[in-house]
């Protein structure tokens, strides 16, 4: 069993400064090992240069589950589909307009070159 401090900590520690001002973006899909972990990296990539993460919302299939600790270190939140929106929303508390959905169905592999397109077309063309 964990420590209050310990999660105290924790908490306090999802906005260290050593992490510097870049905007912090948390990507998430299903499993967090394909849409999201490519969108982490075009993300983090120029011209974005954004702190990215990729986690999964689907317990049995992340790599990286979504904790209510990513979701308070990041200033926003990248989601593929509708469905992982409406999830976040339910188990955690998050503010919406903290939140982008791309609309990107479960289709390509990891750093699928026709995904990485997709990513910078959806992501630029938000509305926010």
């Amino acid at each position: 069993m964990r420590s209050q401090n310990f999660l105290n900590n924790k908490k306090h520690m999802t906005k260290h400064p050593s992490q510097g001002e870049y905007k912090r973006v948390l990507c998430v899909c299903s499993g967090g090992l394909l849409r999201s972990a490519t969108a982490a990296l075009v993300l983090s990539s120029p011209p974005y240069d954004f702190n990215t993460r990729a986690a999964g919302i689907t317990e049995q299939y992340a790599l990286v589950d979504v904790t209510q600790n990513l979701i308070d270190w990041a200033d926003e939140i990248v989601l593929m589909e509708a469905k992982h929106f409406l999830e976040i929303c339910k188990r955690f508390d998050v503010a919406d307009n903290k939140c982008i959905v791309l609309g990107l169905t479960d289709d390509y592999l990891y750093r699928d070159p026709k995904l990485i397109e997709a990513i910078k077309e959806k992501y630029d063309a938000r509305s926010i």
